[in-house]
């Protein structure tokens, strides 16, 4: 891993970490985004691929436009909500500190740690990173779930939407795993699952 990428990481989760609002947030995070140049997104998009392809079907095929749309839908829709200029709409406060706190503080381990147990596939520490930005634009600028409502997950069951909460069918099994985003999602986990 180069240097540079560890100090970019550390840099950019104490900028995360100083935002006070959704705008905020939201900006930062689109500003670390628009840094992946298209090549970058190819080799993430090229990781996912790799990852998906061994999942057997029918699972696979129900299952990768979920992933697809966790990276590259909340990418789009960050980058779009930039350069609109909708960010500096969005005073709120980001809803749930506590558990944002959390996930900035596992971010930089996430990205850097020993890549067998931290690495998604995506291939390398700023791709990682790229995983951790899209998702904390899901969870804490849009507060949405980390895996987008309808990601099937095996035994059949999916993220839900019911009312105003998200349910997750692994949201509580993921605890084991320190670097998991399920551990600071908003989905509450779902029951009998």
């Amino acid at each position: 891993m180069m240097p540079d990428a560890a100090d970019r990481i550390r840099t950019a989760v104490r900028r995360l970490a100083a935002c006070r609002t959704r705008g905020e947030l939201g900006e930062a995070i689109a500003e670390e985004l628009k840094r992946y140049a298209l090549f970058d997104l190819q080799v993430i998009g090229g990781g996912m691929k790799k990852e998906v392809d061994p999942l057997p079907e029918p699972y696979r095929s129900r299952a990768r436009p979920y992933f697809e749309e966790q990276l590259f839908g909340a990418y789009h829709r960050a980058m779009k909500a930039y350069r609109s200029g909708e960010f500096r709409q969005m005073d709120g406060a980001i809803t749930d500190r506590e558990r944002f706190e959390r996930f900035v503080a596992l971010v930089p381990d996430g990205c850097l740690r020993n890549q067998g147990e931290t690495e998604f596939g995506l291939g390398g520490p700023l791709n990682t990173f790229f995983y951790y930005l899209v998702t904390g634009y899901a969870m804490f600028v849009e507060d949405g779930p980390g895996h987008p409502v309808g990601t099937p997950f095996p035994g059949g069951f999916t993220v839900e939407r019911r009312g105003g909460k998200y349910l997750c069918p692994i949201r509580d099994k993921e605890e084991d795993v320190p670097f998991s985003i399920c551990n600071v999602c908003p989905a509450e986990q779902m029951e009998g699952v």
